[in-house]
C-alpha cells in the first residue's frame, strides 16, 4: 500500500495547529505566573500567624486567598520577594493543604473570613483553552482564505477553483454595432457567433466548430471589446478570466484550475471561454534543462493543451477565445490546427477606418457643427482605438474645463498636440538666445518638408515646450496611409530629419543639443535603408539584420552575435555616413536657396510661438504676416 503523501496545504495547516498548541500553553503560564503567587505550607501557616491572610477559600486539598499588603515582607526572605510582586499591595496566592488540625483554630485567631466551596473549573477552563483556541482557528481561516484567493468560494476549497467570471448576453453591453475600423475581424468573429447559435447548419454536411480562436494585435487595437462583442451577440454564457489568474504559489494549483475551469464550460455549454494575455499562460515551453521555464507554468500549459484537444474531447459545444500581443513568445503547440484553430489578426485601423472608430465614440459627445472628424481621421496616423477614444476624451476635458457648451476643432487640436507631443509647459521660462536657436530649428525642419515632394505637408510649427525635453516640435499631417516606401521618399524623410540642424548651422554657425532625437532617428533611418531595404548600391541586395540578439537563450551578459563580417559592418557603417551627409549637404543648399523664407518663419514662431497651416502658407507666398493677426500683407 503506497504511503501517503501530504501536500503543502496539509503541511502548513499541521504545523500550524502544534504551533496554536504550544503558544496555549505557554499563555496559560504566563498568565498563571503573573497574577497568583505559589506558596509553600509552611510559609502560609507564617503569613496566617503574621496576620497577613486577607480572606481565604477551602477547596479539595487546594487553599487560594488574598495576602494583605506588605504581608509578603514579613515571611519571604528579600532574594525571593524582588522576583515575585512589587510591595505594598494585595496579592492572590494559592498553597497546597496538609491534614492540619490547628489551622482552623489560627485562622480564627487571626481574624481571617474563610469557606469551603465546590468550585466549577467550566468557566476557567473556557477562558484559558477555547477562547485561545477559537482566536488561532480564525487566524488559520483567514490565512488560508488568503491564499485561496477572493474568486473562490473562500477556504481551501477556492484554491483549485477556476475564478473565471461568468457574463451573459445583456451584462456586456457591447454589440458588434459597437465595433468599428476592423471589419474583417469583426466578420470572422461574427462566424463564430453563428456557429454557436446555428451549430446544426455547419454540421449537417460533416464540418466540425472551431475549438478555439486565437485574437493577436498591438494594444489598443480592440481585442477584449471584440471578445465582449462576441459575449454580447451570442446570447450564451461568456467565461472571461485573465491568463495569469491561473498560477497561484501552490504548485498544482494552475492545472486544477484548469480542469475547473472547463468543467464549468462543458456544464454550461454551449458556451465561450475568454482568456485575455494568453502569453502569460501559453509562453513556449523550455527545450531542455536549461530553459528558463517553470515547472508549475509548464504543468499549468499541458493541462490546458491536454483540455483543449487531449484524449477526452467531451467538450463539445466549448469554444475558447485568446487574446494576446505578443504571440511569437507562445508555444507552438498551442498554435496548431485543433486547439487554437483560427488566428484573427488586428491591425491597426487605416483612415477609413479611423473615422468609423471615431463616429462610435463621438456619440454622446456634444460636437459643434464645425468639427471635421476627417480631418482629424487623416491626422492621426498609427493611432488605435484606444488611442482616438483618448483623443476624444481629452478634447471633451479640454471644452469643459474652458466653460464651452460644445467641443470645437480647437479642442480636438489641442487634444491631439497633447497626445502626440505631451503637455504645454508655458511656465518653462528660457533665455532668447534659446529660443532662437529653437525657432530656427523648427522653422528649419518645417520649410524642408515643404520643399520636399514627398513628405508630409506640415500642419502645425511651434516653439511652446512641450513633454520632457522637447522645446518645440513640427507636426506633419500625411494626406493617405502608406504601406510601403520608395527609396526617394525615404531620403526626404531624412531631409526633413536633418533640417533643424542644419538651419543651425547655417544661421548660427554652431550646434546645439536640440537635434539628438532627430540624429537618433536619421541614423536608424539611414541604418535601415542600408541592412534591411538593399538601397545601398555599394552593398548591393543583401541584406544583414542589424538589431542585437543575444548568442545562446538570451541569457545575460551573452554576447552579441552578427549576421555579417567585420569588414562588412564597416561597410555599413560608411553607407550610413554617407547618406546622412548627401542628405546634409542636399538640405543646406535648400535652406541656403530659401533662406529669407528662414529668417520670416523663424521671426514669426518667436512673435507667435505658434504657426498653423494658413501662415505657414503666407510664409511661403512671401506674405508678411501682420503682427498679432493671422491676415497677410504683401512683404
Amino acid at each position: 500500500m503506497p504511503t501517503p503523501v501530504l501536500d503543502k496545504k496539509q503541511t502548513f495547516s499541521i504545523w500550524y495547529l502544534l504551533g496554536a498548541l504550544f503558544l496555549i500553553s505557554l499563555l496559560q503560564d504566563v498568565i498563571s505566573a503573573r497574577h497568583t503567587l505559589t506558596l509553600t505550607y509552611s510559609e502560609f501557616k507564617q503569613a496566617v500567624v503574621a496576620g497577613g491572610v486577607q480572606d481565604l477559600v477551602l477547596a479539595e486539598g487546594m487553599a487560594e486567598g488574598t495576602l494583605k499588603p506588605d504581608a509578603l515582607e514579613k515571611v519571604l526572605p528579600p532574594d525571593r520577594l524582588e522576583h515575585l510582586r512589587t510591595p505594598g499591595s494585595e496579592q492572590r496566592f494559592v498553597t497546597v493543604l496538609v491534614d492540619d488540625p490547628t489551622l482552623v483554630p489560627q485562622l480564627d485567631a487571626a481574624k481571617v473570613h474563610y469557606g469551603s466551596v465546590r468550585r466549577s473549573t467550566f468557566l476557567p477552563l473556557l477562558l484559558s483553552w477555547v477562547a485561545p483556541a477559537l482566536v488561532f482557528f480564525g487566524i488559520w481561516w483567514l490565512l488560508m482564505k488568503r491564499i485561496g484567493g477572493p474568486g473562490g468560494a473562500g477556504g481551501l476549497m477556492s484554491i483549485g477553483k477556476s475564478k473565471a467570471k461568468v457574463y451573459l448576453q445583456q451584462e456586456t453591453g457591447v454589440t458588434f454595432k459597437d465595433v468599428a475600423g476592423i471589419d474583417e475581424a469583426r466578420d470572422e468573429l461574427m462566424e463564430v457567433v453563428e456557429f454557436l447559435r446555428t451549430p446544426d447548419r455547419y454540421r449537417r454536411l460533416g464540418g466540425k466548430i472551431p475549438k478555439g480562436v486565437l485574437i493577436v494585435g498591438a494594444p489598443g487595437t480592440g481585442k477584449t471589446l471584440l471578445a465582449k462583442a462576441v459575449a454580447g451577440e451570442a446570447g450564451v454564457p461568456f467565461l472571461s478570466l485573465s491568463g495569469s489568474e491561473f498560477v497561484e504559489m501552490f504548485v498544482g494549483v494552475g492545472a486544477a484550475r484548469v480542469r475547473d475551469l472547463f468543467e464549468q464550460a462543458a456544464a454550461k455549454a454551449p458556451c465561450i471561454v475568454f482568456i485575455d494575455e494568453l502569453d502569460a499562460l501559453g509562453r513556449a515551453r523550455s527545450p531542455g534543462l536549461m530553459g528558463g521555464g517553470h515547472q508549475e507554468h509548464e504543468q499549468t500549459l499541458n493541462q490546458l493543451l491536454v483540455e483543449m484537444d487531449g484524449f477526452d474531447t467531451s467538450h463539445r459545444g466549448v469554444i475558447i477565445m485568446g487574446a494576446t500581443n505578443r504571440p511569437e513568445i507562445l508555444d507552438p503547440a498551442l498554435l496548431r490546427p485543433g486547439r487554437f484553430d483560427r488566428h484573427v489578426a488586428i491591425d491597426k485601423p487605416d483612415m477609413k477606418g479611423r473615422r468609423q472608430i471615431l463616429d462610435v465614440h463621438v456619440k454622446n459627445v456634444k460636437l459643434a457643427p464645425a468639427v471635421d472628424l476627417d480631418s482629424m481621421a487623416a491626422r492621426t496616423p498609427g493611432f488605435a482605438g484606444a488611442d482616438l477614444a483618448n483623443l476624444v476624451n481629452e478634447a471633451t476635458l479640454h471644452a469643459a474645463r474652458q466653460g464651452k457648451e460644445a467641443v470645437d476643432m480647437q479642442d480636438f487640436e489641442q487634444a491631439l498636440d497633447r497626445i502626440v507631443a505631451g503637455l504645454e509647459k508655458r511656465n518653462r521660462v528660457m533665455n532668447p538666445e534659446e529660443r532662437r536657436f529653437v525657432a530656427y530649428h523648427e522653422a528649419g525642419h518645417a520649410l524642408v518638408a515643404e520643399y520636399r515632394a514627398s513628405a508630409d505637408r506640415v500642419a502645425k510649427v511651434s516653439i511652446i515646450p512641450r513633454g520632457i525635453g522637447a522645446l518645440g516640435y513640427t507636426q506633419q499631417s500625411p494626406t493617405e496611409d502608406r504601406y510601403l516606401l520608395r527609396r526617394s521618399e525615404l531620403l526626404d524623410r531624412l531631409d526633413v530629419l536633418l533640417g533643424g540642424r542644419v538651419a543651425e548651422e547655417l544661421v548660427f554657425n554652431d550646434i546645439s543639443t536640440g537635434a539628438a532625437n532627430d540624429l537618433q532617428r536619421a541614423t536608424d533611418m539611414a541604418r535601415h535603408m542600408v541592412t534591411q531595404y538593399g538601397m545601398s548600391e555599394a552593398l548591393g541586395l543583401a541584406t544583414w539584420d542589424a538589431s542585437p540578439r543575444a548568442a545562446f537563450l538570451g541569457l545575460p551578459g551573452a554576447p552579441e552575435q552578427r549576421d555579417c563580417s567585420e569588414r562588412t559592418a564597416e561597410a555599413i557603417d560608411a553607407e550610413v555616413r554617407r547618406l546622412l551627409e548627401e542628405s546634409r549637404a542636399r538640405v543646406r543648399a535648400t535652406l541656403a536657396e530659401h533662406r529669407p523664407r528662414l529668417e520670416a518663419l523663424a521671426q514669426l514662431l518667436l512673435e507667435k510661438e505658434t504657426v498653423d497651416r494658413g501662415m505657414l502658407e503666407f510664409v511661403l507666398a512671401g506674405v508678411k504676416v501682420e503682427k498679432g493677426t493671422a491676415a497677410g500683407v504683401e512683404a
